[in-house]
């Protein structure tokens, strides 16, 4: 196609997209102050070092925006060129989890591969390997998106095999998020929705097993529904949050002086750290940084929209719906709105690995948006 062809001659012209880089952001610096604010008791108690967390998060700060900034020069277009090694890798370090003495265990769960000083959470970059891939394979499938089970042979068994090894982690939410991604993958690429709905039908069943096969994802389904029957364990949780939200009222009780961050919220400064800023900044805070997530959102999805390969639409509208999952799962598990399960808010909550590929996937973001400053060509091929 003109374009494609266009398009791969372009170069960036180093301009970023402001409103995208902007808001990312402020959202880690106000990820960065809450990360200390909601951790410096934890920390003290723990490590006898107040400013732990904050030292590490500051070090993630830096080779996110480095990381960011590289990506953000470095073509979209060379992504093609690193998929299949990408998905072939992202299997390889899943597959290293499963074996005794790689992976390192937290909280029942086996999500970190150790590489000398250095932790990661591989499901962090494989999330974003898939979208990669699968914006590849889609494009080069175009022209077959109605033939079933041409188009969807491959992707199926690529992504069973993908979700199986993330269950055995077991992390039950990144293993919808990759779903619901690839999903929304082919429904952007022109897919017939009479073929998503069939497969989104035929994993309902499958989630059903998941969960009444663990007691402890079950137990999550009944305190989501009614929590105070078991206030002090299942129910726990969601209630410190919800009195967290309560407490917060209109303006906030004030930055460092949230009470729910004082061994009352379990992890206050990773998966509930959304909890902790309702009660420091109150509505007011909450409904800027929901506002500002909106923004971001929306940003890439116009990114996505006016890209100017069908590559860059398939990678953007990607890399985008899953910073818009782990938002909308994190933020609604914290205000019960769906079942407690323990993901990141992007940007915000502490952890390395999420804050460097988050930051990695708006660098990308930002040369698709230049690629089509360069060429001045936008919308669809």
């Amino acid at each position: 196609m003109e374009c494609e062809m266009s398009a791969g001659r372009a170069r960036t012209d180093g301009s970023p997209d402001l409103i995208l880089l902007l808001s990312t952001l402020v959202l880690v610096c106000l990820g960065t102050v809450m990360v200390y604010s909601s951790s410096f008791i934890i920390a003290s108690e723990r490590f006898g070092d107040e400013y732990y967390f904050l030292k590490k998060q500051i070090v993630f700060v830096f080779i996110g925006l480095f990381v960011m900034i590289g990506l953000s020069r470095f073509p979209y277009r060379y992504w093609e060129k690193l998929a299949y090694p990408g998905i072939i890798l992202s299997c390889f370090l899943l597959i290293l989890l499963t074996l005794p003495g790689f992976g390192t265990t937290v909280g029942g769960a086996t999500r970190w591969l150790k590489v000398g000083p250095l932790t990661f959470q591989v499901s962090e970059v494989v999330k974003v390997a898939v979208v990669i891939f699968m914006a590849y394979y889609l494009t080069k499938k175009l022209d077959h998106l109605k033939e079933f089970l041409r188009i969807f042979l491959m992707p199926l068994m690529l992504t069973s095999v993908i979700v199986v090894l993330i269950l055995m982690q077991p992390d039950f939410g990144t293993a919808v998020i990759i779903i619901l991604a690839v999903l929304c993958m082919f429904l952007v690429a022109g897919g017939r929705l009479i073929h998503l709905a069939g497969l989104g039908a035929a994993c309902v069943p499958l989630a059903i097993f998941l969960i009444v096969r663990e007691s402890y994802r079950l137990k999550r389904i009944m305190a989501f529904r009614s929590p105070w029957d078991d206030p002090s364990n299942s129910g726990y949780q969601i209630i410190q949050s919800f009195i967290s939200f309560g407490s917060g009222g209109t303006f906030g009780v004030g930055l460092g002086n949230s009470m729910q961050k004082l061994f009352y919220l379990p992890e206050p400064h990773t998966d509930f750290i959304f909890a902790v800023l309702a009660e420091e900044g109150g509505f007011i805070t909450v409904a800027a940084v929901i506002a500002l997530f909106c923004l971001l959102i929306a940003r890439g999805f116009m990114i996505s929209f006016q890209a100017d390969t069908v590559f860059g639409i398939l990678l953007a509208s990607g890399l985008t719906t899953l910073l818009a999952l782990q938002v909308f799962v994190n933020m609604a598990v914290v205000m019960g709105l769906i079942p407690t399960k323990g993901l990141a808010l992007p940007f915000i909550s502490y952890g390395g690995t999420s804050l460097v590929v988050n930051m990695a996937a708006i660098g990308i973001l930002i040369n698709i948006a230049s690629s089509r400053k360069r060429t001045g060509r936008g919308g669809k091929p």
